[in-house]
């Protein structure tokens, strides 16, 4: 018997190289395109802004209190028929993150019976 030899496959590395060079050319071509802002621009900072609710909202806390004006508020029906006569049809609500789902869409359709035109769910926009 005879012992069989292996042979060593070459890989193709000088393929690999020239891929990775292409990639290298492509994004620091890629990086340029774009013009660089002014030196002098300096941007604005909101890290310290006050998040609070606008001051026209119905706020619905995690359990299920609602708030409007920093007032305690009944109900969605009491809420709405409180309202000055010159508001619009539209309801604007600020949920706390810990509001059950199912919690503001029950509100949503108390506001909607009442008379809301519509209701519109005021929330952060995360730009971090």
């Amino acid at each position: 018997m005879r012992k069989q030899r292996h042979s060593a496959r070459i890989e193709p590395t000088i393929a690999l190289i020239n891929v990775v060079f292409l990639m290298l050319v492509f994004f620091m071509v890629a990086s340029t395109i774009a013009p660089p802002m002014d030196r002098d621009l300096s941007l604005v900072r909101t890290s310290d802004l006050d998040g609070r609710a606008p001051p026209d909202t119905l706020v619905a806390h995690p359990d299920g209190r609602l708030t409007y004006r920093g007032e305690a508020v009944a109900s969605a029906q009491a809420f709405y028929a409180t309202r000055p006569e010159d508001a619009p049809d539209e309801v604007r609500i600020v949920p706390d993150r810990a509001l059950p789902a199912t919690t503001l869409v029950d509100l949503a359709r108390e506001l909607r019976a009442a008379g809301a035109s519509s209701v519109v769910i005021v929330t952060q926009r995360g730009l971090e």
